[in-house]
């Protein structure tokens, strides 16, 4: 019987991770990482499209695989429209938008945009991008801010929480539709969600402003200073953008965007290390006890998620914060690469049906 082989691309903020599947077996996985010196020559994230694009090619012929004969190629969603959970064919539109940067810049933007490029290259294989940051399920109550022209939206890390919320309940031999759940992504951004019998109906806009900060966002701040330092006549609205995402969080606090870095440093005595550690911590463990309230107490997990999941002094001082609202699950590491290659069988299958982007 024949074995569809999958191509899944998943640009993040300081990597870009590609596997190939046959069915729902890796055959080749690779993590190429992008240390921020690196990147920094690109004045905008869409413009590292072509250098992350050579890169997965090199590392596909290096692993001496033939891109030719790749069924279907799945990215990693970007920051499009506000639209419904699903898989969704990359059409020019949707290159559009994603090119565009219609609800902000991301690396996620790049995913489409080089499966779209990679696929032109094979046989026949489409490209899609599957359960995109910009999922919407949040309540209407959720939306409103204390100013007219500014409201909440939902950008968040949807694939991977989905994922692994579905993986939870599996476990517990339950549909994640039956249950009520915190989830907390930690990676170069980090995004809180609280899912209610299947739907996220509030989670912080981890991309550009809202929340704990992270390894390269600035978090929420205090909106006094922050509007008298955009007003000080020192800084563009570019820097001030760039300080708030991409060189906010841990690189302007530590100069690193590893969070294993400061882990190891606080470990030796770093003092410094240690309080910025705890404070992102304390972050953390403060939104997602803020997300207990919007589910009215009835938690019936918490979950720890993405690659800072493997910090096991991060996880326990969570956990010393939040175990008193539901059990604390620790899901390390990222399931987003599985994600999208299930999503691409499921369509190769006849499982599940596309959806058109308009």
């Amino acid at each position: 019987m024949k074995k569809y082989k999958i191509l899944v691309i998943n640009p993040g903020s300081t990597s870009t991770k590609i596997a190939v599947f046959e069915d729902e077996t890796v055959v080749f996985s690779e993590n190429i990482k992008h240390s921020a010196e690196e990147l920094s020559r690109f004045g905008h994230i869409i413009y590292q499209h072509k250098f992350r694009k050579d890169l997965i090619l090199h590392k596909l012929e290096e692993a001496k695989i033939d891109i030719a004969n790749i069924d279907i190629i799945v990215g990693r969603g970007g920051l499009v429209k506000p639209i419904l959970s699903g898989a969704y064919e990359v059409n020019e539109r949707l290159k559009e938008d994603l090119f565009n940067c219609v609800q902000g810049e991301h690396a996620s933007n790049l995913g489409g945009l080089i499966a779209d490029d990679i696929a032109k290259l094979t046989l026949h294989a489409q490209a899609y991008i599957a359960d995109p940051v910009v999922v919407d399920e949040l309540q209407d109550v959720a939306r409103i801010t204390g100013h007219p022209k500014i409201y909440r939206k939902s950008i968040f890390h949807a694939l991977n929480q989905k994922s692994v919320a579905r993986k939870f309940a599996k476990s517990l031999n339950l549909k994640y539709e039956d249950l009520n759940l915190i989830i907390a992504h930690l990676g170069g951004g980090i995004s809180i969600g609280a899912h209610q019998r299947g739907k996220v109906i509030d989670v912080n806009n981890g991309l550009d402003g809202e929340g704990p900060f992270s390894p390269e966002r600035a978090g929420s701040l205090p909106t006094g200073a922050l509007v008298k330092l955009c007003f000080s006549n020192k800084y563009s609205y570019e820097e001030v953008k760039k300080m708030l995402v991409g060189n906010g969080g841990l690189i302007a606090l530590m100069g690193t965007n590893e969070a294993k870095d400061i882990e190891i440093m606080a470990e030796k005595g770093d003092a410094r290390a240690k309080l910025v550690q705890d404070a992102m911590c304390y972050q953390i463990g403060k939104y997602i006890g803020a997300l207990a309230t919007v589910l009215k107490g009835k938690v019936d997990g918490i979950i720890i998620t993405g690659g800072i999941a493997y910090n096991k002094y991060l996880c326990d001082y969570v956990r010393e914060m939040v175990k008193f609202i539901a059990p604390i699950n620790i899901y390390p590491g990222e399931g987003e690469m599985a994600a999208l290659a299930i999503n691409g069988l499921m369509i190769l299958n006849g499982e599940l049906k596309p959806l058109i982007y308009e």
